[in-house]
Order: C-alpha cells, then structure tokens, then sequence
C-alpha cells in the first residue's frame, strides 16, 4: 500500500516492530525481527558468495546493526526487509572491499602487540577524551548523532544520508557546522 508515493508503516507488518524496538528497547520485537530475517539474510549472503560461517557472523551483525539503528528508520522511506537487505548488501560490499585489499605482512608494526603505555599518558588521553566528549554534549543531538556516525560508527557521509533519509549535501553541511562548533568547545575547554 503506496500513499503519496511512499511506503506506509500500515503496510509492512514489521515496521511496528523496528519501531517498539527504537522506542523502547523491545527485546520480544527485536526476537520476532531476528526469528524471521536473520535466515533471510544468511541465505541472501551466500547466495552473493559468501562461505556458511562468513555468511553467519555477517548475517548476526547485520541484526545487531538493526538492533543499534532502529531510531533512524523511516517507514516513508523504504519497508523493513528493504532497509535490513539494504544493511546486509552494505555490509558485503564492506567484506569484499576489505577482502580485496588485505594482505597480511608478518612484520607489519600493526600486528604486534602495543607497548605498555605509560600511565601519565593514560590519564592525558583519558582528560583529552574527557574534553572531546564535553564537547559532544554541547552539539544539538541531530549533530551529535551524525558526529557519532561518522566517526565512532566510522559510517561514510553516503551511508549516514542513506541511513538518515537526509540528502548527502545536509549530512556534509551539517558535519562542517559540526566540526566547527566541536573545535571552539575543544578550545575554550582546553
């Protein structure tokens, strides 16, 4: 059921789940959501070449990803089976890109483990991420959300306007306000 060109939450009897599970944390919903999607997307991940286990530990992650990005689905934008295909193609082409590129080096600095860190420097990175979260929480919260996006969730402006529903150049616009406003706190803050 189509109104105006968009999809309504009336017609897919599993967006009230996603959003009992955005609103409230509904563990039953996300259950229902798991049960009957997460089989889906294993066999839609094998059937893009994927080996079982890969396909497995992918499919688990795409659910997990549903679980963590409730709040950004909109119903008017695509159906749930739709945004969770979307997620699971997403995180495929982030394997493959992966995939293609790694070449493991044995004595690549990166795969030795880190040196004892001393604990002065402990308590400056800890006082800088002090600061650098202060100056988070001055952000209005559709900033903070898409500062967290970009870079504890590492997301691509592509990604977070896809996920968000907003256009490209607002995802890029609104960062840059961002970044301007986290660089004045981070200063007065120092």
């Amino acid at each position: 059921m189509k109104d105006g060109g968009r999809v309504g939450a009336g017609a897919d009897p599993h967006a009230p789940l996603v959003l009992a599970i955005a609103g409230s944390g509904d563990r039953e919903a996300f259950g229902i959501l798991f049960e009957h999607f997460a089989p889906r997307v294993k066999g839609y991940l094998l059937r893009l070449g994927l080996d079982p286990a890969r396909a497995d530990e992918l499919a688990q992650e795409v659910m997990v990803t549903v679980w963590r990005k409730a709040a950004s689905f909109d119903s008017r934008q695509a159906t749930v089976s739709t945004w969770i295909f979307r997620i699971a193609r997403n995180r495929r082409i982030d394997v493959f890109r992966r995939d293609r590129t790694a070449t493991l080096d044995e004595s690549d600095p990166s795969l030795l483990p880190p040196p004892l860190t001393d604990p002065l420097d402990q308590v400056e990175a800890d006082q800088r991420q002090g600061r650098i979260n202060a100056a988070l929480e001055r952000l209005p919260p559709e900033q903070q959300v898409l500062v967290r996006q970009a870079f504890y969730e590492d997301l691509s402006h592509s990604e977070i306007a896809e996920l968000t529903g907003l256009a490209l150049g607002t995802v890029k616009s609104r960062l840059r306000l961002a970044f301007g406003k986290l660089r004045a706190a981070l200063q007065e803050l120092s």
